[in-house]
């Protein structure tokens, strides 16, 4: 294992390299305290520059839009920095706000012809048919699936938006129980079709191609995923965590979005806008496996089936990240990018663990419990060598049956993670683990 997700500091990002020189770029004006946070809730903004037919093969055999269904959600205290994320994506969506802003002309000019003309309808003219990729926040339900249409009519594009506030996404979905249903149309664009509701008289189907990041506090966050953590819907959008840190007496230097800046940066942007077909990268499908394993071994040293099921969307959302930067270096493998896409997984789920872990043990935690819960790596909690006393009394400790006492330490023996000796009765950690928490 490269990272270790239930340390409470945060898993060190790779220095950039050759393949993935546009980490440095993406950055350089990033106040260094959120330089960690900011990098994987940029790729949104990035992979809604893709054509819908830019697809590559996954693990599993099959197709999948790179372009649409990255979603992140940025969690922090209230001035911690978190709305760096906005200068970072409006310098990213600058070809998108020029575009919209035509729209919003040709809009406002067919405005003024209705009204224009009056009651005479025989010489009213049609509607535009505009769209926009960057609408604003406030942007309402109707108004959303009429923009989804559009941009389906459209050639398939995707739009962006960029939430300062979770709330925002129940108000664009027609509410928080329809949130669920609209992060799964997100994530799985090729099952789109599901959405349906009426705009302008018309019931509008569309497939739903969105790209998206959220902000919000650790408590607004919780509270707003409170009734989401099993199905599907948390595990679907990455997770960047700002921790609350020393207090210090200086404001965060930020850097500035200048000409120089925008000219390097839209070279790597029209990369994406020309990237078209279907690819098969396969060292990109080696790193995905690889990390299948290494997540089965993090659930086995947690025995936790939810931490289990829940990386199987941080794989497949780091792999997306990745085919993104594979994209970004003229469709060329290296192995920084594989670095990135294994750092990119175990980020979201240690920013997972930093924010949600008691939420994600079964049941409802009393307040005094919530450091108890939650996926903890029990190997980690025992001294080396241990007994199984030892480890029954931190299952017990922690919520589980000591019943699974024997099995798991069954499933650390065959993963080689600890040895046991007979003349001791004792286990002792294998070299094989303590390298891989190195």
């Amino acid at each position: 294992m490269t990272y270790n997700i239930f340390d409470p500091k945060a898993p060190a990002m790779p220095r950039p390299s050759k393949g993935t020189e546009i980490v440095n770029l993406l950055l350089m004006n990033a106040s260094k305290d959120m330089r960690q946070p900011l990098l994987p809730m940029a790729f949104p903004a990035l992979a809604a520059h893709l054509n819908s037919d830019v697809e590559l093969m996954y693990s599993d055999n099959k197709y999948y839009e790179i372009g649409a269904g990255q979603m992140g959600h940025i969690i922090g205290n209230s001035g911690t920095g978190k709305n760096q994320l906005t200068f970072l994506v409006e310098a990213i969506c600058r070809d998108f706000s020029a575009h919209d802003e035509m729209e919003y002309k040709r809009l406002a000019d067919w405005s003024r012809q209705m009204k224009t003309l009056g009651g005479n309808a025989k010489n009213k003219p049609e509607r535009p048919s505009v769209y926009f990729t960057f609408p604003p926040s406030d942007i309402t339900n109707a108004a959303f699936t009429q923009n989804a249409d559009s941009l389906e009519q459209n050639g398939g594009r995707t739009m962006y938006l960029n939430l300062p506030e979770v709330g925002l996404a129940d108000k664009i979905s027609g509410g928080h129980r329809a949130v669920s249903q609209m992060i799964r149309q997100c994530y799985d664009v090729s099952r789109g079709g599901q959405l349906r509701a009426t705009s302008d008289g018309i019931t509008a189907n569309p497939r739903l191609r969105l790209c998206m990041t959220l902000s919000s506090t650790p408590d607004d966050a919780r509270a707003w995923y409170k009734r989401d953590m099993v199905n599907g819907t948390f595990g679907r959008i990455t997770t960047a965590y700002v921790p609350r840190g020393e207090r210090k007496g200086r404001i965060p230097r930020q850097g500035t979005y200048d000409e120089e800046y925008l000219t390097k940066l839209d070279q790597y942007l029209l990369r994406l806008s020309n990237a078209k077909g279907r690819f098969v990268v396969k060292p990109l499908n080696k790193v995905a496996d690889q990390l299948a394993t290494q997540m089965c071994d993090l659930a086995n040293l947690a025995d936790s089936d939810e931490l289990f099921e829940l990386s199987h969307r941080s794989i497949f959302s780091a792999w997306k990240k990745a085919a993104v930067l594979w994209i970004l270096n003229d469709q060329s493998y290296t192995r920084s990018i594989g670095d990135y896409m294994t750092y990119f997984c175990y980020y979201d789920l240690w920013a997972k663990l930093r924010v949600f872990n008691d939420m994600l043990a079964l049941g409802e935690p009393l307040q005094e419990e919530t450091q108890k819960r939650g996926p903890k790596n029990f190997l980690q909690e025992l001294p080396n060598p241990f007994n199984e006393t030892q480890l029954e009394a931190i299952r017990v400790n922690h919520g589980k049956n000591k019943e699974g006492t024997k099995h798991q330490i069954s499933v650390w023996s065959n993963r080689g993670f600890i040895a046991y000796s007979a003349q001791t009765g004792l286990y002792t950690k294998t070299k094989l683990y303590l390298k891989g928490r190195s």
